[in-house]
């Protein structure tokens, strides 16, 4: 917290006066010259939304981030903050964060011209030059650029013609900061209306007053393609206003996903500790999100948000956890049953198209679950053959012949040491992943074991029954 000084002292100290366009540029450049990364967490953005953002702040464009939900927009803008200078100087008691050097508000310019250099100046942190604002169908001119306030203009006597009287919306209140609006498509066309004198000639209008508020603001508003079609729109002239337009994306590749999960899933250090998550198990949490993605039964203009595979992340480990309660050990791995668990974050976060509805949501997400265990399978073993030639023996011969004898049991309740001697009892099943996956971890490797087992069952090479407590493989 920096100390209070006067306005001489400010000057004296050689602070030079910037917009919030030159601040931000100059420390984006600050960052770019010294190799310092400038956006981080953005995972999968560092080719493609970053580098257009980077343009976007050195052209000094207000900015619009449109992409389906999920896509880490919100983040973006508030990643800017980074980009501010740790202190800013403000006339002290002003609302709307004057400049000591062009104060605009009658307050700060009455104050300057009572006590000049002794004015008193305070400091604002730039974690409080962040404004944030979701735009929903009830959000008002008042809301967002102010008022007259008639118990102001009562309590002080003061007539309505006194810019004293006005109550300064959000918008004002954030000069010289950064002001992020959601959603925008959202926002009344009259609403949106009233952003156009804002953007384009950087001043505001309240009420008919004939006021010039020259306001220093970089506007970022974030919007949903979907919007512009099922809740609202754009209008063309404000569109026509705002600089950049900046398209974002889901992550491309398996890597990313997971960096972003991992990056972003709430497990504490001791859960950590003791559940032991397999890399493929990671990698099939996120081959459900590009399933789901890619499905007919899900509506693709909707998107599937990042949030589902993080949420799946955190019920996966809630499910371990969960086990760790019930029977008392110590440590234990995540399992393929365990994915039944992760039902509930995929059913909340689709959108379902009408073949979709029809299923029903729970039935699709046992669908995805088994496209990505498919998709996970087919990487690591031989295809399965939908018919079997008599007399020509297949890697799953073996295999499917020990179920026509025996049966499996799998309790999620199982110790680790119980539920990998189930396994491992299965003779042909162990050759089977040591043949095709030798140069995995044993947990990768214990893990293909429940694959192979669910890949049979979606084939109908093996019958699969289920309860709440355990599955039964069986021929």
């Amino acid at each position: 917290m920096k100390n209070d000084i006067t306005f001489r002292e400010l000057k004296n100290s050689g602070y030079v006066e910037k917009t919030i366009n030159e601040e931000i540029q100059a420390n984006l450049i600050s960052k770019i010259k010294a190799k310092e990364p400038v956006f981080e967490g953005l995972w999968g953005y560092e080719d493609t939304v970053i580098p257009q953002l980077k343009k976007a702040i050195l052209a000094g464009h207000h900015i619009n981030l449109l992409g389906l939900r999920g896509q880490a927009k919100t983040r973006i803008a508030r990643s800017m903050v980074s980009l501010l200078d740790d202190y800013m100087p403000i006339v002290k008691g002003s609302e709307i964060n004057d400049s000591p050097f062009n104060p605009i508000s009658k307050f700060a310019k009455d104050l300057l011209n009572e006590l000049g250099d002794e004015m008193p100046i305070t400091w604002v942190h730039r974690s409080d030059r962040f404004f944030e604002k979701l735009a929903t169908p009830d959000v008002n001119v008042a809301d967002l650029i102010g008022d007259i306030d008639p118990i102001k203009a009562a309590t002080l006597k003061l007539p309505y013609s006194d810019e004293r009287v006005l109550h300064y919306g959000m918008i004002p209140r954030a000069n010289r900061c950064i002001f992020v609006l959601n959603e925008l498509p959202d926002l009344q066309a009259r609403i949106q209306v009233s952003l156009f004198n804002i953007l384009q000639e950087g001043d505001i209008q309240i009420r008919g007053f004939q006021l010039r508020m020259p306001l220093d603001i970089q506007f970022i508003f974030t919007a949903n393609p979907e919007d512009y079609t099922n809740r609202g729109s754009i209008v063309t002239p404000l569109k026509d206003r705002i600089g950049s337009q900046i398209f974002t994306h889901y992550p491309k590749t398996i890597a990313l996903a997971r960096e972003i999960t991992e990056q972003e899933a709430k497990i504490k250090p001791e859960d950590q500790a003791r559940i032991t998550i397999p890399d493929l198990a990671k990698d099939l949490l996120e081959e459900v999100a590009f399933a789901a993605r890619d499905s007919e039964y899900v509506d693709a203009k909707s998107g599937v948000s990042a949030r589902l595979t993080i949420s799946a992340m955190e019920n996966l480990v809630a499910a371990a956890k969960l086990r760790l309660l019930e029977t008392g050990d110590e440590t234990t791995t995540i399992r393929l049953l365990d994915f039944l668990s992760i039902i509930p974050s995929i059913t909340g976060k689709i959108e379902l198209v009408y073949e979709g509805e029809q299923e029903g949501a729970e039935y699709v997400a046992k669908i995805l679950i088994d496209q990505a265990v498919m998709l996970q399978f087919e990487r690591l073993f031989p295809r399965i053959p939908k018919l079997e030639k008599e007399g020509l023996k297949t890697a799953y011969t073996d295999l499917i012949k020990w179920f026509q004898n025996n049966q499996l049991q799998l309790n999620y309740t199982d110790s680790d040491k119980e539920f990998y001697e189930k396994l491992n009892g299965v003779k042909p099943l162990s050759a089977l992943v040591e043949d095709n996956t030798s140069t995995l971890s044993d947990e990768d490797k214990n893990f293909c074991k429940e694959l192979v087992l669910w890949a049979l069952t979606i084939n109908k090479k093996l019958d699969k029954f289920e309860n709440q407590q355990s599955f039964i493989f069986d021929s």
